[in-house]
């Protein structure tokens, strides 16, 4: 598994994630720029994403749902607040209703990817940050971390062209 730490940090508002693949940065950017790849990890096996939308620059956006065994969808949205390409991307992440528009009924997060060349590739880490403890709780007891763990468990058979 590419997962090496998560580190849950609730009086800083933050979940932390940290990966590694055995690849350079410039290709496990492209895993967050090309939608069909990001469709084949953002979310765990048994909830796959389809992109509709997916603008990775400063201000811009993207769309998607995610669905479930049952064919059961979940929408969301990201919007893009600085890129800099292929070192990092700042987004915010939030839920959506089914034709996209971000609704306020769940919380938004603040997202931030960083790639740092490693001697054996690159190391990833995803930082979550939250506004309040609650928002925190509410979403890792709806299954956050281990999602991510399993989603970010996918990007190596990407990474070797499976």
């Amino acid at each position: 598994m590419t997962v090496i730490s998560t580190t849950p940090d609730t009086s800083a508002l933050t979940l932390t994630i940290v990966a590694e693949f055995a690849a350079p940065p410039e290709r496990v950017w492209e895993i967050w720029s090309d939608p069909r790849q990001l469709e084949r990890w953002w979310g765990p096996p048994t909830w796959p994403a389809t992109f509709t939308e997916h603008d990775l620059s400063s201000g811009g956006a993207a769309k998607y749902h995610m669905t479930g065994p049952d064919g059961e969808e979940s929408h969301g949205w990201w919007r893009f607040l600085a890129v800099d390409s292929p070192r990092s991307i700042e987004y915010e992440d939030g839920f959506a209703d089914a034709d996209g528009t971000p609704t306020d009924t769940m919380p938004t997060v603040r997202g931030r990817v960083t790639l740092e060349p490693t001697d054996a590739g690159t190391r990833m880490t995803v930082t979550s940050s939250f506004d309040t403890a609650e928002q925190m709780q509410q979403l890792t007891e709806m299954g956050m971390v281990e999602g991510m763990q399993e989603a970010m468990g996918q990007i190596d058979g990407i990474l070797a062209g499976a």
